[in-house]
């Protein structure tokens, strides 16, 4: 099982973990990860580190689709990955409604047919076996619809790219899942119980049987995010976690619509997960947060005391050699935290 660090998207001022992404580096881990929403992007920072490091790998989890055409997040893979030696890999993912049709101004549409059609345009681009050509429920390339001069012509791409490139989705739903199964090189659930891959493996198999090429767990990366708070006051560490789950499971989409809620009942976790967005969606954040139940926390993250910590490492691990885990992204972990992890898993 490898180890990545997840480097996340900035606040309100943009801030960079530099001193976790070079330690990180100096202990070996495998990647580190950017990520947007609705303020910092995902690639300036991703170029960023590539220009400091010389070693680990560094991927967007995620670019999110709406922002950008396929072939402009084409070219950006193509273009960060030639100039840092082959070291970037592409994450993609829908986003929600909320933000795609909030901040980006786009039709939310149908995510799974533009996750389809996104990674088939990107492959296209960077195989340059034939020029650029594609008709689709979201994308047509050259484009030939209202507006259209008429003077569009397939095109192939100057710059030659890495076909390896790996490609990654964003996705916890039955049919994100297997979508990722079909056309990515590797997904991220956001959060993880490495004792119930049966909410994730089953939808993966299932897609694997619908691609085009030979896959497997053996040559696809199941890469959870993972909270790691590391500390001597427990219920402190949790409550950063909470938090994160809070705004996840009560706020990020409207009832009904919320992936992230529905996953937490899948966890097993749903009559909780109706009171957090309950309370969240009345305007009382600090006691949604309250009410994420520690076994949830306990679950998928990483918290507390070092041997506590390394206690839960256990399961984890177990999961890695089963083959259901090929990395550990580590979210939010300290120096301390990410040198802990390398100790017991590198």
């Amino acid at each position: 099982m490898k180890l990545g660090f997840v480097a996340g998207y900035s606040p309100a001022q943009v801030e960079l973990p530099m001193a976790q992404i070079l330690e990180a580096e100096r202990l070996g881990y495998d990647s580190v990860w950017t990520s947007e929403a609705y303020g910092s992007d995902a690639v300036s920072p991703a170029a960023w580190i590539l220009a400091l490091t010389s070693r680990i790998s560094v991927g967007t989890a995620i670019m999110q689709m709406p922002a950008r055409t396929p072939t402009c997040a084409a070219m950006t893979a193509m273009t960060l990955d030639a100039m840092s030696g082959g070291r970037f890999m592409l994450g993609i993912g829908p986003s929600g409604p909320g933000v795609v049709e909030g901040w980006y101004g786009v039709p939310y549409g149908k995510p799974l047919t533009r996750t389809r059609e996104y990674i088939a345009i990107i492959r296209k681009i960077i195989e340059r076996k034939d020029r650029l050509e594609h008709v689709g429920e979201h994308y047509q390339i050259p484009y030939a619809g209202e507006g259209a001069t008429g003077l569009g012509r397939p095109m192939k791409s100057i710059l030659h790219g890495n076909p390896k490139l790996p490609i990654y989705t964003a996705a916890i739903t039955p049919n994100g899942l297997r979508c990722s199964g079909e056309v990515a090189n590797g997904v991220f659930p956001i959060w993880m119980n490495p004792e119930r891959f049966d909410l994730i493996g089953p939808f993966l198999e299932a897609g694997f049987a619908r691609a085009d090429e030979d896959k497997s767990l053996q040559n696809f990366d199941v890469a959870p995010f993972v909270n790691v708070v590391l500390g001597d006051d427990l219920d402190a560490c949790r409550a950063q976690v909470k938090q994160q789950m809070a705004l996840y499971i009560g706020g990020m989409g409207p009832r009904g619509r919320n992936f992230y809620n529905d996953y937490a009942c899948r966890l097993g976790y749903e009559a909780e997960a109706v009171k957090i967005q309950d309370l969240y969606l009345a305007g009382q954040k600090v006691d949604a947060a309250r009410a994420v139940p520690d076994q949830l926390v306990d679950e998928c993250a990483l918290v507390g005391p070092a041997d506590r910590i390394r206690d839960r490492l256990s399961a984890w691990k177990e999961a890695g050699q089963r083959g259901e885990v090929g990395s550990l992204l580590a979210g939010g972990a300290s120096v301390e935290a990410l040198q802990l992890l390398a100790e017991e898993l590198l």
